[in-house]
């Protein structure tokens, strides 16, 4: 029997997040104030892990900290949410990854990050032996941690050679150059593509999602694509299919993409067809908006079918509850 559902390769770190700002961010020493500000848990690896624990997944996370205050905070926090962290990593040099967000009434967002150990990141930090441990191997924040994204091909070849199944939120480019060639041997080896409609169009170079979408799974993955209020699609090279966003009155949208993966990697290792697994992912996505940070309102397994029960599929009553299935 596998020891983890679920492997988590990326970023962690604590955010500070502010906000709602009310008009633009001004410099020249103004001081403007909102009505609130929280230190969370950030990192797209480190919420997508929360998460998939929250809804009853085994969660082992790999990747790096620095030996710093922050970097306590982050095991302590990924510990404290069910999350294995006896493979994370202390830097002995680097600081941990700190992050400020500055969130807006419409539910954007700026994102400042000053990357720190995230640029040491590599598959040096993932034994060989925690990917056979593991069902499925999940990679996120691909463009921030440039030798993890340089190593992340031969990592995700291993996991599917020890029977894993692979998945890859690639997140924002800071750089801006979404760079084909450095994504290109990875999608070989990648089961699931999991980004959002505009991290879609910059991989793909097409605007419209369901396009998108259709270019990047000619590449080899099936492609599910995060849209927002307009639910999410998936595309697995010859059907596309939809999923309905949850309506919720939204308190903070940060980590909402991350904990969408974490319910669709949870759906698809309990079973469930790709329409019903998209479904409790947008159904995720959606209550994680329910309060500030990016796992403060994480749903269980059950809150997530409640709430995707309207548009989802008769589900299996062995898969209805929050125990998970391992095969050996």
């Amino acid at each position: 029997m596998k020891s983890f559902d679920l492997l988590v390769v990326g970023d962690a770190n604590p955010d500070v997040v502010v906000g709602p700002l009310r008009g633009p961010l001004e410099f020249g020493q103004r001081e403007q104030l909102v009505e609130h500000a929280g230190l969370v848990l950030g990192g797209s690896a480190a919420i997508m892990a929360c998460g998939a624990a929250r809804l009853g997944l085994r969660v082992a996370f790999a990747g790096r900290v620095g030996d710093d205050p922050a970097g306590a905070f982050v095991r302590e926090a990924l510990a404290g949410r069910g999350v294995d962290v006896a493979f994370l990593v202390t830097d002995p040099v680097r600081p941990t990854p700190l992050t400020t967000v500055v969130t807006a009434g419409d539910g954007d967002r700026a994102i400042l990050t000053a990357p720190g150990c995230l640029t040491a990141t590599g598959a040096e930090d993932v034994p060989p032996e925690l990917i056979g441990a593991s069902r499925h191997v999940h990679a996120a924040s691909f463009f921030l941690m440039p030798r993890l994204a340089q190593s992340l091909a031969p990592l995700f070849a291993l996991a599917r050679e020890a029977g894993a199944t692979t998945s890859l939120d690639t997140n924002d480019d800071p750089a801006g150059r979404w760079d084909p060639e450095l994504l290109r041997p990875v999608l070989e080896f990648t089961d699931f593509l999991l980004p959002n409609a505009a991290e879609a169009s910059a991989l793909s170079g097409a605007a419209e999602p369901g396009a998108a979408a259709a270019v990047l799974a000619g590449r080899g993955p099936t492609v599910v694509v995060k849209d927002g209020a307009n639910g999410a699609l998936a595309h697995t090279g010859t059907r596309l299919t939809h999923a309905p966003a949850v309506a919720v009155d939204p308190v903070d949208t940060v980590g909402a993409g991350d904990s969408f993966d974490a319910g669709f990697v949870a759906a698809t290792l309990r079973g469930l067809d790709l329409r019903s697994a998209l479904t409790v992912a947008a159904a995720c996505g959606s209550l994680s908006a329910r309060a500030h940070g990016g796992t403060a309102a994480q749903p269980t397994w059950d809150e997530a079918l409640a709430a995707a029960r309207a548009h989802l599929p008769a589900v299996p009553p062995a898969l209805r509850t929050r125990e998970t299935r391992s095969p050996s």
